[in-house]
């Protein structure tokens, strides 16, 4: 049974390679030709602590808080020595933000104390700071420093993947690697974004508008309800 069932897996990971994966990214292209991150920022700190603040919220709602937060906070060496509750009082609008402002203080010490008070260009490196997954780290790296480590795989990417067929995947990190595999390493930038994208505009959780779609007629519409 043990061995069928490998069988039967490596069988649907065979039919999504043989998906027409490039006329996706031709047609994504397109579509959102320059598409990125909606975060506001100006240096790789910024989007750092921006996309922090992201998890569980709009973008929307954190450029609002950034606007501010920005024009205090210069430094990874003034988050650092920003008091918990302070901190705590100025992202309060974005949700879990005693766990944000924890993680953001102690990542910012980390960077101040051991890195100048850059944001390392290095993926490795990266993850092992406080509060830094996969996802952020590929955000920072690919966003602000151009360095295509990986696909960002956020509830969009997630969601308009598994319904392509590009992956079958539920945990985050292997469907980044089904991604990585099927999709040129230099498009895993604009094509974690142009996802990302689709996926609000388009591809929506509860009412996807399929009739809208560019991809209409590749998608095989895996878990949508017809």
């Amino acid at each position: 049974m043990a061995k069928r069932a490998e069988q039967t897996k490596s069988s649907a990971r065979g039919e999504g390679d043989r998906r027409p994966v490039q006329e996706i990214l031709k047609r994504l292209d397109k579509e959102y030709p320059g598409a990125t991150t909606a975060l506001r920022y100006s240096n790789p700190l910024e989007l750092l602590v921006a996309t922090i603040l992201s998890a569980q919220c709009t973008d929307e709602r954190v450029n609002q808080v950034t606007e501010t937060l920005f024009s205090k906070y210069r430094t990874a060496a003034d988050y650092a020595r920003a008091s918990q509750e302070e901190l705590e009082e100025e992202i309060k609008s974005t949700g879990f933000f005693r766990n944000k402002a924890k993680m953001i203080r102690e990542c910012c010490q980390i960077l101040a104390e051991k890195y100048g008070g850059q944001v390392p260009k290095d993926i490795d490196v990266l993850t092992q700071l406080p509060g830094i997954g996969r996802k952020t780290a590929n955000v920072v790296l690919g966003t602000a420093y151009g360095i295509p480590t990986g696909v960002v795989v956020d509830t969009h990417v997630e969601r308009v993947s598994r319904r392509l067929g590009l992956t079958q995947q539920k945990d985050r990190d292997k469907i980044e690697q089904d991604l990585m595999r099927l999709v040129p390493q230099k498009k895993w930038i604009l094509f974690g974004h142009q996802l990302i994208h689709h996926g609000r505009r388009v591809c929506t959780a509860r009412k996807p508008k399929c009739d809208a779609c560019v991809l209409e007629d590749l998608c095989p519409k895996i878990g949508v309800k017809t």
